[in-house]
């Protein structure tokens, strides 16, 4: 379930309704009035909670979902077993454009909460705190101890930030759980969509990003980072890691802890990144790439494959250095005989 500090629900609604929202039809079997309460990801579903299932290689974490209805396609819809915790699916043409229409529904856009002020007068500010000249403190933010917060810096509402940061001018927090001693260099920008859209046949449908950013402890951003919140888990930074300028990393990214990632590399969504990986700058990774434990990957690096743990890779696509270099070898000794 989306954060209550950050999301207001809308809902409950009933099954057949949602069906028809978003064009899709129900299965037989499937009640029309079921009261669906929230919308989750396959793993973390509860009954009254609805997900979408368009990938069969999550066939075997949907057999064990306590979800309570599943949005799903004609092509998938036999590998769906309604008799499993009463689960009832829903048939449409396009799954994810389905579920974005849905997501919509429990969490429809909103304007940003005005206030008066730069500090909302809910906002908990600990002892020791200082707030630069035009920082702004947004309602049911919360700061801890000995913190600073940089001119014109922004923290949104709900945010919560530990003690002994140093947040740099010009950030903008939003979405975001913050833990002790994190460094934020200036021009960081947290907690911003993700970038998720489903093309449709009407353009391009917005899937609305509903997680979080969570930061843990010892963690140094440097500027003008941007790292983008959840679409439905949250996007987290483990303890000790230390990212240097100009880091993009997408929703729902989990890196791992005491990670080093250099200058103008992007890690895209949903991304899982071992403890101890070390990342060269310019690298770029793909969506759903795993990384292991301790693994290094050298600067310029296109990543489109899984890392195993201790793993070294290079090049474009990445491969084991060795090779890459072997590669590089064979090449100039058959260019030197052309001449």
């Amino acid at each position: 379930m989306p954060d209550p500090r950050f999301y207001n629900r809308a809902g409950p609604f009933r099954l057949g309704d949602l069906a028809g929202r978003c064009g899709a039809r129900l299965a037989p079997g499937a009640d029309p009035a079921l009261l669906i309460h929230d919308i989750a990801t396959i793993d973390t579903a509860a009954p009254g909670e609805i997900v979408y299932f368009s990938d069969p290689s999550y066939v075997v974490a949907l057999a064990s979902s306590r979800c309570g209805a599943c949005v799903t396609s004609e092509k998938l819809a036999h590998k769906v077993h309604p008799t499993a915790n009463a689960r009832a699916v829903v048939i449409a043409a396009d799954p994810r454009a389905a579920f974005a229409v849905i997501a919509n529904a429990f969490y429809p856009d909103r304007m940003p909460e005005a206030q008066e002020g730069n500090v909302a007068p809910d906002a908990m500010i600990g002892e020791g705190t200082v707030l630069s000249p035009g920082a702004v403190i947004c309602a049911r933010a919360s700061i801890g101890a000995r913190t600073v917060i940089g001119a014109n810096a922004v923290i949104g509402p709900g945010v919560v930030i530990g003690d002994d940061c140093r947040v740099g001018p010009n950030t903008t927090l939003f979405y975001c759980l913050i833990g002790h001693r994190v460094i934020i260099h200036p021009g960081v920008q947290i907690g911003q969509d993700g970038f998720g859209f489903v093309p449709t046949p009407e353009g391009h449908k917005k899937v609305p990003q509903l997680g979080r950013v969570i930061i843990h402890d010892d963690v140094e951003i440097g500027a003008n980072c941007t790292i983008d919140r959840g679409a439905a888990s949250d996007t987290v930074i483990g303890a000790g890691t230390k990212i240097d300028n100009l880091v993009q990393i997408a929703h729902s990214v989990e890196v791992g802890a005491r990670c080093i990632l250099v200058s103008q590399m992007g890690i895209a969504g949903s991304c899982k990144i071992g403890d101890g990986v070390v990342i060269g700058g310019q690298v770029g990774i793909a969506d759903h790439v795993t990384v292991g434990d301790g693994a290094q990957i050298a600067g310029k690096a296109g990543v489109m494959r899984d890392i195993g743990p201790g793993e070294v890779v290079m090049g474009y696509p990445a491969r084991p250095i060795r090779q890459f270099w072997r590669e590089l070898a064979t090449l100039s000794r058959l260019t030197k005989r052309d001449k």
